[in-house]
Formats: C-alpha cells, sequence, structure tokens
C-alpha cells in the first residue's frame, strides 16, 4: 500500500509547477522504470508490485527506498490506466549549458505544446544520434508524465534546454535549417557541411516570426498527396532521416556544393 503522504506527493507531481519546486518527476511501466534504475539517475523512491521486486531484485537496489503496493495503488496515484509494475520518484538531472557543437545536429522546438509529440521527438532524436534539444519556454515540459510515456527511456539520452531561441539562434555560426510548407525540398538539399540547427515550428501555426528571422534555409517535405500538413513527429523524423543521411554520404566524401 503507498502511504498517503507519498500519495500526496506523487499525485502533486502531475502538475509542472510542483515538477519545478520538487525538482522530481515520475516514471512509469516496467521497461521505463528498469532503464532509469539502470541509468544512475537519482531514485529517491521506488514503488513496485512484488511480481515487479521478485524480478528485478538487482535492478532495485538503485533506488534509496523501496515501497511494494498493488497494481491498483499504482493506477491510483500515476497518470497510466494499468500498470501492473511500478512507478518511480526521480529527481531531475543537472545538465551542463548547451554548447553547439560543430559538424552535429541539434533539434529546436518553437511551441511545440502537445506532451505526445514531443515524447514522440525525444525518441526520434535518439533514435538519429541527436543528443540535444533546444526547446522555447512554451514548449510542453519534457518531464510531463505524457511526455516521458511517449518518450519510451529516450528522455534519459536526450538533453532537452529550454532557452530564449532567437538569441541563441543568432548569435551562433551554424546553419539554422527551418520547416516550411515552402523551401527547399528536402530530398534534393545539398550540404557544403553537415551539422547546424533543425528548426520545427507549432504544430498549428508554424515558426513564429522571431525565430523565423533566424532561419538561415528554409526546407520542406515534399507532398505526393492531398494532406494538408504532417503530424510534427512525422515531420521531425523525415528531415532527421534525410539530413543524416547527408552527413553519412559527406563522411563518405561527397563533393560540397557550388
Amino acid at each position: 500500500m503507498i502511504s498517503h503522504k507519498w500519495a500526496k506527493q506523487i499525485k502533486s507531481l502531475h502538475l509542472k509547477k510542483n515538477r519545478k519546486a520538487e525538482q522530481q518527476f515520475i516514471v512509469e511501466g516496467e521497461k521505463a522504470v528498469l532503464e532509469v534504475l539502470a541509468s544512475g539517475w537519482r531514485v529517491p523512491a521506488l514503488f513496485a508490485t512484488e511480481g515487479f521486486l521478485q524480478q528485478h531484485p538487482e535492478a532495485i537496489q538503485t533506488a534509496l527506498q523501496v515501497h511494494t503496493c498493488s497494481s491498483e495503488d499504482l493506477v491510483k496515484v500515476g497518470t497510466f490506466t494499468s500498470n501492473d509494475a511500478a512507478l518511480a520518484l526521480v529527481s531531475m538531472p543537472q545538465w551542463p549549458s548547451f554548447q553547439a557543437t560543430p559538424e552535429q545536429w541539434t533539434l529546436v522546438l518553437d511551441n511545440i505544446n502537445d506532451p505526445g509529440n514531443l515524447g514522440t521527438i525525444i525518441r526520434i532524436a535518439d533514435w538519429y544520434g541527436i543528443q540535444h534539444i533546444l526547446c522555447s519556454a512554451n514548449t510542453a515540459d519534457c518531464y510531463n508524465p505524457k511526455v516521458v510515456a511517449a518518450a519510451k527511456g529516450s528522455f534519459l539520452r536526450v538533453q532537452l534546454h529550454y532557452l530564449a531561441l532567437p538569441e541563441v539562434l543568432a548569435n551562433s555560426h551554424l546553419p539554422v535549417y527551418g520547416a516550411y510548407l515552402g523551401g527547399e525540398n528536402i530530398h534534393q538539399l545539398s550540404l557544403t557541411k553537415p551539422g547546424g540547427f533543425i528548426v520545427l515550428g507549432n504544430e498549428a501555426n508554424g515558426i513564429s516570426k522571431e525565430v523565423g528571422q533566424c532561419i538561415s534555409r528554409k526546407i520542406t517535405i515534399p507532398a505526393f498527396g492531398d494532406a494538408e500538413s504532417l503530424n510534427v513527429g512525422i515531420a521531425a523524423a523525415i528531415i532527421c532521416d534525410n539530413l543524416q543521411r547527408l552527413t553519412a554520404a559527406g563522411e563518405l566524401g561527397y563533393t560540397e556544393a557550388n
């Protein structure tokens, strides 16, 4: 059973203001909890079913406190509709200040406010080896339970930085690629050198005017049908795939564009 005190604390972390104040967030489900336990991140408390504890005796040793509870208890305090494994209370990491690295891609999210989309983009970044994502202040909180669930453990490997985007982009010497409905065809794009910023805009309104002033190259995913637009997570995957493909070609010795 989860005590009233712990239940109150866990439920409070459903809200951004409380996560920020406590510098803690929750991770739910067997796979994600096992990943966070193995990551070296600080886990002040673990709440798990007897079955989970018996199956993973070594993994749970990294948690500072371990509490046995039922799956019904986990559902009551968490956000999942079913959870027969575990829920972890996790301390937020303190990432170093962001420093752009030449020949590395960095995703930039301008007011991506859907938690599911943000979690998907974090997972995509992890898949394509992108280690940093820059976020505007009004982008969804990366420790929102829905973001953590959608990221599938990738939040452990991708660093998110909430910064004033126009200032960061304007002061960088790296190219800034912006995703627009009109721009250079991503399938025909040529690069003089790999790396830079990839800017994705709000799901409904696109890239803001302030951030748009920092874009050095507008790119687009060509449409072959009549759909009005693409989901931002799908767009991120297509763009990352094409840019990483071009990067790999460059590493194999492609010629620079004229």
